[in-house]
């Protein structure tokens, strides 16, 4: 079988899979607790079929694939964001004040990543290049900005669960895992790309099997989704910690004060 027939078979499993699971989320009500995930996968069913059709069955000139892409990127981007923002708010629901600290973080970080890879993008911008080429560029640039933002608020908060004993539904464990999975998997795709300009020999060569690998990834992720998340995964346990019992307690104490402090400051 040759690389493309397989990256075909896996991006059709996957685009099967995303569908099975936004049907599985409404029909067992988990859609109302996980908004912006669901509405995610409502929007990534047409974003994987566009693509899938333009590659392999119909015969559109790259101008029109352009658009499409330049129009359908940043959604992507935002739905991300607000996925990881759900997720945090799931973890820390107890903990409105560190939510909050955590949110704006966030946005900071985001800001301040693609601040830097915007100027880091000056340098580039020359003036024989065509408007698609700088649209493209600042579209790489911006992306990466973004999901190294986000990359690192995600590494923070695994952190968190992993240290803490935090009271968290079966589905809230599952999902937080899974999706970083799938995230970084994207993310280090994305980022091993953009290490080589697209005109180099090593690009055209890596970019069939890191997109191979991407996509398997991906696919694997979401069957995950469908099979593990349901309505009985709701049911609140306690993460085992890291630590031993005597130290998280402490611990637990010192991270409900400064919850406590925080909640005092965002009211007055």
């Amino acid at each position: 079988m040759s690389k493309a027939a397989l990256i075909l078979i896996i991006q059709i499993l996957s685009l099967a899979g995303s569908a099975l699971t936004a049907v599985k989320l409404y029909r067992t009500g988990l859609y109302r607790k996980y908004r912006f995930f669901f509405w995610y996968f409502l929007f990534r069913v047409p974003n994987s079929t566009w693509p899938l059709f333009f590659n392999n069955f119909l015969n559109t000139n790259a101008t029109v694939y352009y658009y499409f892409w330049v129009a359908t990127e940043p959604v992507t981007w935002v739905f991300h964001t607000l996925v990881i923002l759900e997720l945090y708010k799931l973890v820390l629901e107890k903990h409105k004040g560190l939510y909050t600290l955590g949110r704006w973080a966030m946005f900071g970080g985001i800001g301040t990543s693609l601040i830097i890879s915007l100027i880091s993008l000056i340098p580039r911008m020359v003036k024989d290049m065509t408007r698609q080429s700088k649209t493209m560029i600042v579209y790489l640039y911006m992306e990466r900005g973004v999901m190294l933002g986000l990359a690192i608020f995600l590494l923070f908060m695994m952190g968190f669960l992993v240290l803490y004993t935090v009271p968290l539904s079966r589905n809230v464990t599952v999902h937080a895992r899974v999706y970083a999975v799938f995230f970084f998997s994207n993310f280090l795709t994305f980022l091993l790309l953009s290490l080589f300009p697209s005109g180099r020999t090593e690009f055209l060569h890596i970019l069939p099997w890191t997109n191979l690998v991407a996509d398997a990834v991906s696919m694997i992720c979401v069957y995950d989704w469908f099979f593990l998340l349901n309505a009985a995964g709701e049911e609140v346990h306690t993460s085992q910690p890291i630590l031993g019992p005597e130290q998280e307690r402490r611990v637990l104490q010192q991270l409900d004060a400064l919850n406590a402090t925080l909640l005092k400051v965002s009211r007055n």
